[in-house]
């Protein structure tokens, strides 16, 4: 399962969250890891950084991902009724399999317009480790490929 991962995933460290990067080096989405409570909040990004560099354990964090694109609220793009229509099905068609997928996993999450395109929604949710695993790509991988990967097996990535 991990050479298949390894394939599939990639993560890069952008400050305190990893983009999650697909086998074409595309943007899937973003893990948030739960760094637990950081005090002096003023030191937050240089405790931040220490913990990645001694590998701190951490126990889960937030995925957010794309949801929708809805495909009609950018660049002022003229369309008629009938195209409208048609992406208005398939926005549809796309939170019926996240609906059914939501409910099946019985997931808690969020949805919030994307960070970087008003015309896409991104979902977020909670992932809780079973036990700690070092702030380094590797064991965070191994830590998210399964969800990543039945993620992508669902077309949801």
């Amino acid at each position: 399962m991990r050479a298949k991962s390894a394939d599939m995933w990639k993560l890069d460290l952008d400050s305190d969250f990893f983009r999650i990067l697909d086998k074409d080096r595309k943007i899937a989405g973003y893990f948030w890891p739960d760094y637990g409570q950081i005090l002096p909040e003023n030191k937050y990004d240089e405790i931040v950084e220490k913990m990645h560099k001694n590998h701190d354990p951490i126990h889960g964090g937030f995925v957010t991902v794309p949801m929708v694109k809805f495909g009609i609220f950018d660049n002022n793009q003229e369309m008629d009724v009938m195209q409208l229509s048609s992406k208005i099905d398939d926005v549809q068609a796309r939170l019926d399999v996240w609906k059914e997928f939501l409910l099946e996993k019985q997931m808690q999450h969020s949805i919030q317009m994307s960070h970087t395109d008003n015309d896409m929604l991104s979902l977020s949710f909670p992932v809780k480790f079973s036990q700690g695993v070092p702030l380094e790509k590797e064991n965070l991988l191994d830590a998210l490929s399964s969800t990543l990967d039945l993620l992508s097996q669902k077309g949801l990535l």
